[in-house]
């Protein structure tokens, strides 16, 4: 499995009124990593023919960090799909090793041109399980 690493510095509009990160956070911080490792990985040809979405979170929230703080935030994908779906992996660790968030969540493939579900091909998945 190939993993996708980013460092985050969470900004004021990040924080909630308990003055660490909100939760809805997390989530568009998944989103944006789950992207950019397709961006970053797939095809140019399979980036243009599908797309993405999301059918299920599961969170597990164990920490949060401040303004400013810096998270190191991870994804991957462990398991082949199950047809038009995979699971995909998160982790969000703190400055020193400390795991705050993990999650699971699973995502469908979508076909650009129709708009419906589409199987999961070996060779659109085969990059993100190497």
């Amino acid at each position: 499995m190939t993993r996708f690493t980013r460092t985050i510095t969470p900004a004021a509009a990040d924080i909630d009124v308990l003055g660490h990160v909100n939760n809805t956070v997390w989530v568009r911080w998944m989103e944006e990593l789950a992207v950019a490792h397709w961006e970053a990985v797939a095809s140019p040809e399979h980036r243009a023919a599908f797309y993405w979405v999301v059918t299920r979170h599961e969170i597990d929230y164990r920490g949060n960090v401040r303004e400013g703080e810096t998270v190191t935030a991870e994804t991957w994908v462990a398991d082949k799909p199950k047809g038009a779906r995979f699971d995909r992996r998160f982790r969000f660790s703190d400055a020193t090793g400390r795991v705050l968030v993990e999650a699971v969540t699973t995502w469908a493939l979508i076909d650009a041109a129709s708009g419906r579900l589409a199987r999961v091909r070996d060779e659109v998945a085969a990059p993100f399980l190497a």
